[in-house]
This record gives C-alpha cells, sequence and structure tokens, in this order.
C-alpha cells in the first residue's frame, strides 16, 4: 500500500469515528443545553417573595422584629414603610434600611438582617417523595435527592435536569448532579429506559 491510500484509509477511518462520536450524542434523550459546573455554582443568596427576615436595628427595639418579603418583593418596616428587597441580598438590604432610617428617624443606625426562613425549591421525576422542601443554604442536586427520600430504581443517575427559578425565561437545562440548587429552582430527576 502507498503513502496515499494509507492516509485515505485514516481520514475515511477519522471521519467514521467523529460520526459516530455524534450519533451517541444525538442519541442521549435530552436536547436541553448543558449547564457547566460553574454555571451551576449560583453564588450569594437572593431575596425573593415569601421569605422569612429577622431585622434587628442596634439599640432601637421598636424597628426591629421578624418580618417576610410580601408578594411584590417588599418588606414593610416601621417608619420607613416599604422596602424593595427582591433580588437583593442581606447586606444590600441593610444599607437600604440604614440609610431610610438615617434620613431622619435614627441618628447612625446599625441595621442586621438574617435570613430565617428560605423559599423552597422543587424536585420531580424520579425520586421517592417528589415535591416542595425547604431550601437549605449550600444545597447540591444530590442534597435535593437525598431530601426527596433518594432514587427509583429507574431514575438516570449521572445528572439532573433544572429550570432556574431566576431564569425569566424558565429554560430547562442539564446540570450535573453537583450543581447548585437554589429557592424557587425545579429539579426534574429524568427516568433511564435500560
Amino acid at each position: 500500500m502507498n503513502r496515499r491510500h494509507v492516509i485515505r484509509a485514516l481520514g475515511q477511518g477519522i471521519g467514521l469515528a467523529a460520526l459516530a462520536v455524534a450519533m451517541v450524542g444525538c442519541a442521549g434523550g435530552n436536547d436541553a443545553p448543558m449547564e457547566t459546573a460553574s454555571a451551576g455554582q449560583i453564588g450569594e443568596y437572593r431575596l425573593g417573595p415569601g421569605d422569612a427576615l429577622r431585622v434587628i436595628v442596634f439599640g432601637e427595639e421598636q424597628l426591629s422584629g421578624e418580618f417576610r418579603v410580601d408578594g411584590t418583593g417588599k418588606v414593610a418596616m416601621p417608619l420607613i414603610g416599604e422596602v424593595s428587597a427582591k433580588d437583593r441580598n442581606t447586606r444590600d438590604l441593610e444599607k437600604e434600611i440604614a440609610t431610610r432610617l438615617a434620613a431622619g428617624y435614627v441618628k447612625d443606625p446599625k441595621v442586621s438582617v438574617e435570613v430565617l426562613n428560605h423559599r423552597p425549591f422543587f424536585i420531580l421525576g424520579e425520586v421517592r417523595n417528589p415535591g416542595q422542601y425547604q431550601y437549605v443554604n449550600g444545597m447540591t442536586a444530590l442534597s435535593a435527592v437525598a431530601m426527596a427520600g433518594g432514587y427509583t430504581y429507574r431514575a438516570k443517575e449521572d445528572y439532573v435536569l433544572i429550570t432556574r427559578g431566576s431564569d425569566p425565561k424558565k429554560e430547562l437545562r442539564k446540570a450535573p448532579i453537583t450543581t447548585s440548587v437554589m429557592p424557587d429552582d425545579v429539579v426534574r430527576i429524568p427516568e433511564r429506559y435500560f
């Protein structure tokens, strides 16, 4: 066999291998885009409707207490009225409350905000007890599966399908089992077929 025939045979073999890899990828059963592990790490907790908060204004007990973020994403505070909390972290909310109190109500206010109860997340599909569960800081999809009683015998265990509560498009994405879960997320455990 001369050199040209060897190169042509190798080229055809590589082409066939690439075609086989592409066909296996298409046969995966789910066309949802894959969320990378780093994209799954959402980071800092953002407040939203339904969160229960403890607000402490140091030295001002009558301004301190437990409050709930209402359906519009606001917290009704004494003296200063409604404060927007939706999509903010607790530090941002502390600063906003302190700024409003400093504008004629309290001299040099020191404010602390703590989340007492987080919004729930949802888990569906091939878990023993699908449904709504209370969010816990640092959750992953695997810990969500554990909260829901573990996998059923038909579960596909190597990835999850997730719809982010913070995603305005509510896109269904494929994600590694180690991806972070946040409040309002919907996690679905797919079924394996064989």
